[in-house]
């Protein structure tokens, strides 16, 4: 069968009900569907829609979703009279976002790709903008916005090379995406080139940069933040970050050898899936490990070693708390995770090798002596130095320089949603 013929497959396939309750059932069974809310994913809604003009947000999870709410903030400042619809696929995400969405937004769980699913939401919903943000591009979502001819614009877009290799396969499919794209924005010059390659027309596409850069710090509770300190006085404490499966036996490996210099030392880490965290917990015991794990409510006393901070919503505490973080997914095949948010915190940044997903900001922090790149061998000695106060404060205030850089990301996506809004009939 001719490639170009993949998208009508595709097209035929997501038009069945019966093939989206399969993938449901899947899901729910693996715990990723919330069953309480698993109607929003057949496209039903759960709240009505606000009066006004609407602008729908998708983003993929937490990062993606966490990275717009700045943006949506001062849109609604500017705006009061317009509402926000954002959408994401993952639990976390959702919970993740409960307490933080500002004034006049929604969440809802994406629909799955199915179009009659597809069709009933935006029957629903009608918006007046849809946004796209990083590389959400889902064939049946824009067939049927395409239909409805509501405009598109696509925010923050990175494509990996792997997912240029599967649209590649596809051409024409490729091709008729990309024309139902009114406005790209690109992060980096890597995901513009393969976006043109792919039939975006140059006339819709710039590079900005990331709008992780100009995303506003990590919210914390102060009060919270106040009583860790108080217990982590005197004692030095390094964090690590959103880690993968097999980055926590590596982090305790690095903390054994730093605890030779630094006697006191606490590791605190926070697992990228909560879930994990029990599994976690009792691996580091049979270790040997003395270890507390915050979602059970365990305190840090003095015999503590390793504290498993398995909460949610607060990232922004332990970056604010400890001076040292390492930024996990990135000592696996993860691809790296977010290094604005420790930067914009004064927290100095080590990281792995597997940085795909920040190539770019990465490179950048590099020539700025802002982070330091280390494998699991030599995490160990990495904490041990940059412990050290002159070298943390320094490293963070060099990344806070590059974070800095940025800010006029947001901006620039704001006056073009705005503006596309405008032009609305």
């Amino acid at each position: 069968m001719p490639r170009s013929a993949l998208l009508g497959m595709y097209l035929t396939l997501t038009a069945w009900p019966a093939f989206g309750e399969w993938i449901l059932r899947r899901r729910l069974a693996r715990g990723k569907e919330h069953p309480v809310r698993l109607d929003e994913r057949r496209g039903v809604a759960s709240v009505p829609r606000p009066e006004g003009p609407l602008m729908w947000l998708h983003a993929a999870s937490v990062g993606e979703s966490v990275s717009l709410l700045e943006m949506i903030r001062r849109m609604g400042d500017e705006w009061p009279e317009l509402s926000f619809l954002v959408t994401t696929g993952t639990i976390t995400s959702a919970q993740v976002l409960a307490g933080r969405l500002p004034a006049h937004c929604i969440h809802q769980f994406v629909p799955l790709d199915i179009r009659p699913w597809m069709q009933r939401f935006l029957d629903h919903w009608t918006p007046d903008l849809v946004v796209l943000s990083e590389g959400e591009i889902w064939p049946t979502l824009l067939t049927e916005v395409g239909t409805r001819k509501i405009p598109v614009a696509m925010i923050n877009a990175r494509m990996t090379e792997r997912a240029f290799r599967r649209w590649r396969f596809a051409p024409g499919a490729a091709r008729a995406m990309m024309a139902r794209l009114d406005h790209v924005q690109a992060q980096d010059q890597a995901t513009a080139d393969r976006l043109l390659t792919l039939g975006l027309a140059p006339d819709r596409l710039e590079v900005t940069g990331t709008l992780k850069e100009g995303s506003a710090a990590l919210p914390h509770d102060e009060a919270e933040r106040q009583k860790m300190a108080q217990v982590l006085a005197g004692r030095p404490s390094w964090f690590a970050a959103s880690t993968h499966e097999g980055e926590e036996i590596l982090a305790a490996q690095a903390h054994k050898q730093a605890l030779r210099s630094w006697h006191k030392l606490l590791l605190v880490i926070a697992p990228r899936h909560p879930e994990r965290a029990p599994g976690i917990v009792a691996g580091l015991r049979a270790s040997g490990w003395k270890v507390a794990q915050r979602s059970a409510g365990e305190e840090i006393t003095s015999d503590i070693q390793i504290y498993v901070a398995d909460t949610m919503g607060e990232m922004g505490l332990w970056y604010r708390l400890c001076s040292v973080s390492f930024v996990g997914g990135s000592l696996v095949e993860i691809g790296g995770h977010n290094p604005f948010e420790p930067a914009a915190l004064g927290s100095a940044i080590l990281h792995g090798p597997h940085l795909v997903n920040f190539q770019d900001i990465y490179a950048r922090l590099e020539a700025a002596d802002a982070t330091r790149q280390v494998t699991a061998a030599t995490l160990g000695d990495a904490v041990v130095t940059t412990l050290e106060p002159d070298a943390a404060a320094r490293m963070a205030h060099a990344a806070w320089g590059v974070c800095s850089e940025g800010a006029d990301v947001t901006e620039r996506a704001m006056d073009l949603l705005l503006a596309m809004l405008d032009d609305v009939d």
